[in-house]
């Protein structure tokens, strides 16, 4: 076996695709412009023959086990009685700068690129990679074959049938010429939308430069006019000069005409201007004094520390927003957190200290303004546990409707311990076992919060489940290391 040709193991680019059964009758060019396209271009490479016939017949034999393709090359098993050998197709992976052209020539062309982002490649991807001058279809001295047969001819029947089958393989997915040129689908995907984007990026770029640009031409002579108004030859521009009158230009001394120096261009300076007197620069500001040990507090009333929390969220979460513009995110972002939410967000979350204490006080201080009678620690706590659902569980209780109560305490009682009944008191969402128990609150949000009381507190324990019997187990285990 030529097992040194083989395709890397764990290579993320490979694909396996299960072998063909035997066939009889049929089209073995391919039925799809993918499939016919490949098989033209291996009979140039290949001319007919009686090894191209022979090849075809072994394609549907049904002999040629699972195809696996990877950057470079397609293999797969030839069977011939009882011995296997190895077959390889081999062509040339595109470089870096090759798919650049492709992404590029794709993205001249809307229904192409639109195409492509949907998941279809269509054929007119060939005629686009061939203006941008790259072949994704293999030509001469590019396809190559290998066989552990041992047979004299090249290529023999079982390359032949390989390239065979590879045509029909084409015809179900296409992508996999893209993955024996180097790049998977994803890959191809994603430097298309970097192209687009950066295309798009371009665009704004130059409409928000446009007005300036225009004002440019507008004044006066423009780059190559000196202040007279003429060009690089002396001759006069409309517009240049004074353009407001002999008064000059609005607030300024009308400067005198300067003749153009004696090769003909325009004066490198304004001499008139270089005649003015020089006028005295301001006194500098007096020195800093020494500091103090005393820190003043922030002009603007916002420390420093935070802020760099606020930009590493604003970057996540302008992150999350375009993966799920470009279709990389599985979900929608949820909602930016209100300043509320974000207040108790920052106080549970932020890694300095310093700033944590000065937050947990500007929590107490909305929380007292809310009406809430409840301490940071627990709100923080609440946040820490279930994010914005679960702050809302801890603050506002709410009322199920008589079913999903029913069934929230058929739910409880089965997962509270079988040797004993359990006796459940409910008070709107909140399910509390007997007088000492754990209890459980219902969120909005279809998950249930775990809960123990704490020198006369509840206090959110654990992690959130949809699952209430996982949420009473944890509870119970906690209340047996804890008792």
């Amino acid at each position: 076996m030529n097992d040194a040709a083989a395709p890397p193991a764990g290579s993320p680019r490979a694909r396996t695709l299960p072998a063909f059964p035997a066939r009889r009758g049929g089209p073995v060019r391919g039925r799809t412009a993918w499939g016919r396209t490949w098989t033209a271009a291996v009979e140039e490479v290949w001319p007919e023959g009686e090894g191209l016939r022979r090849g075809r017949a072994f394609a549907r034999s049904g002999r040629l086990g699972p195809v696996t393709f990877a950057p470079g090359r397609v293999r797969a098993e030839s069977f011939a009685g009882d011995a296997a050998h190895a077959t390889e197709l081999t062509a040339r992976v595109l470089d870096d700068a090759a798919w650049d052209r492709i992404c590029a020539c794709a993205a001249d062309r809307p229904e192409l690129a639109a195409a492509l982002l949907e998941g279809t490649p269509p054929g007119e991807l060939a005629e686009a990679a061939e203006e941008a001058g790259v072949s994704l279809l293999p030509g001469h001295g590019d396809l190559d074959a290998d066989c552990g047969c041992g047979a004299p001819e090249h290529p023999c029947a079982h390359a032949v049938g390989l390239a065979v089958q590879t045509a029909w393989l084409l015809d179900r997915d296409p992508w996999l010429l893209l993955v024996l040129r180097g790049r998977s689908r994803e890959e191809v995907r994603d430097d298309l939308k970097s192209e687009l984007l950066l295309r798009a990026m371009t665009e704004v770029a130059a409409e928000g430069d446009g007005p300036a640009a225009e004002d440019g031409e507008a004044v006066g002579a423009g780059a190559g006019a000196g202040p007279s108004g003429r060009g690089p030859g002396g001759e006069e521009h409309a517009g240049g000069g004074h353009a407001a009158g002999d008064d000059g230009c609005a607030g300024e001394e009308p400067f005198d005409e300067v003749p153009p120096e004696p090769d003909g261009r325009a004066p490198r300076a304004n001499r008139a201007a270089y005649a003015r007197e020089r006028l005295p620069l301001p006194e500098l500001p007096p020195l800093p004094g020494p500091r103090t040990g005393a820190e003043e507090p922030p002009a603007t009333g916002i420390e420093a520390d935070p802020l760099d929390r606020l930009v590493a969220d604003a970057a996540v979460r302008a992150r999350e927003l375009l993966a799920y513009l470009h279709g990389a995110g599985n979900a929608e972002p949820p909602p930016p957190p209100d300043a509320w939410q974000d207040t108790v967000r920052l106080a549970a979350t932020h890694p300095d200290p310093r700033a944590r204490d000065r937050l947990r006080q500007a929590v107490a201080d909305r929380a007292a303004e809310r009406g809430l009678d409840l301490d940071a620690e627990l709100l923080t706590e609440a946040w820490r546990t279930g994010g914005a659902a679960g702050l809302e569980v801890l603050e506002r209780p709410w009322t199920p409707g008589p079913r999903e109560t029913a069934r929230a305490r058929t739910a409880l009682a089965e997962a509270w311990s079988p040797d004993e009944e359990a006796v459940l008191t409910v008070e709107e969402n909140r399910f509390t076992f007997g007088q000492r128990g754990p209890q459980l609150r219902l969120g909005r949000d279809g998950r249930w919060y775990g809960y123990r009381r704490q020198g006369g507190t509840w206090w959110p324990t654990g992690e959130p489940d949809t699952d209430p019997a996982a949420v009473t187990a944890g509870l119970l285990a906690a209340d047996e290391r804890n008792p």
